[in-house]
């Protein structure tokens, strides 16, 4: 989503004190206006030109009031009736904000249209992909439990499928795990600073952490701690022995030295469900738990080209 664009505008509050001093002063204007012109113009034609002048300023402040606030405000009410449409252009910024309170405003419409859209499409998403995501397990069990009703199974025969059944149970325990996960990690939460060093000393990460360059985020502690949890936790699931982070003005920098992402998966990676580790019980839920988390703090992540191992950049 694009930002606005920031330019000077006038606050609201002079907006309104300037249109109450005119509104005040109009008719001041007009009274002495007729007081000095009546002798050189006459009485009825100084009365006639401070009628007309005083209507044509009129005119000039609404036309004003029109374009600072009210087509504003209009333009805001089309942008939300397009984001519960699906419009897909709802999230541009609007061409003219009259005041900077208007623009202030129009900034936070599109981060909550951005916010909603982005709930409803992991929605409709984790309905596409739950029914095909439990269904394998489901059949399993299914499968099992017929066979384990046959009163001739042998022993050894029905301690592997009492095994597949407790695999398939545990497989969609974490699904349902994971989904609750990134239920949470869109919920709104506090904000925040932290130090990098100091929440990577408050955990027990399976791979090494060097800090490269350390600095403080805008993320609360918590809240870094439990995206470098994913992130480490990531790595090492993939073979990593060594993860750095660093500091960069307006982000971190995640890398590793595990076996890197392919051009191909590097595009896909962020999608619910998706996983490469499927047969060893992977999810495909954890960077997509960390792109939302990010996301609710105004923040962003993505995988940057590299020739060897993953690295992730994350954007304040």
């Amino acid at each position: 989503m694009r930002r606005i664009i920031q330019k000077w505008r006038p606050p609201l509050w002079m907006v309104v004190g300037g249109t109450l001093g005119v509104v005040l002063c109009l008719p001041i204007i007009g009274i002495f206006f007729v007081r000095y012109m009546w002798p050189v113009m006459g009485y009825r034609e100084a009365v006639w030109a401070a009628g007309f002048g005083v209507l044509g300023a009129t005119f000039v402040l609404g036309w004003m009031l029109w374009r600072i606030l009210l087509r504003p405000m209009q333009a805001l009410r089309a942008r939300a009736a397009g984001v519960r449409s699906g419009a897909v252009d709802a999230l541009d910024p609007l061409d003219h904000y009259g005041t900077s309170d208007m623009q202030a405003l129009g900034q936070s419409v599109l981060e909550m249209g951005r916010a909603l859209q982005g709930r409803e499409a992991v929605l409709r998403g984790y309905a596409d992909h739950v029914t095909h995501e439990l269904k394998s397990p489901l059949t399993v069990v299914r499968g099992a439990a017929e066979l384990l009703a046959l009163p001739d199974l042998p022993e050894g025969e029905r301690d592997r499928l009492l095994g597949k059944i407790e695999a398939a149970a545990d497989r969609m325990s974490s699904l349902l795990d994971a989904q609750r996960a990134l239920a949470r990690a869109q919920e709104p939460a506090a904000r925040g600073t932290a130090l990098i060093s100091d929440v990577v000393g408050t955990m027990q990460a399976e791979v090494a952490v060097e800090i490269v360059a350390d600095g403080v985020v805008p993320l609360p502690a918590d809240v870094l701690r439990l995206v470098l949890e994913h992130l480490l936790g990531n790595a090492a699931a993939h073979g990593a022995q060594v993860v750095r982070l660093m500091y960069l003005d307006g982000g971190l920098r995640v890398a590793d030295d595990g076996p890197g992402l392919s051009e191909r998966n590097s595009d896909r990676i962020f999608e619910p469900f998706f996983t490469t580790r499927r047969d060893e019980g992977g999810t495909g839920m954890g960077l997509p738990i960390v792109r939302r988390m990010l996301e609710g703090h105004g923040g962003g992540i993505e995988a940057v080209p590299s020739d060897a191992g993953a690295v992730f950049e994350i954007r304040f």
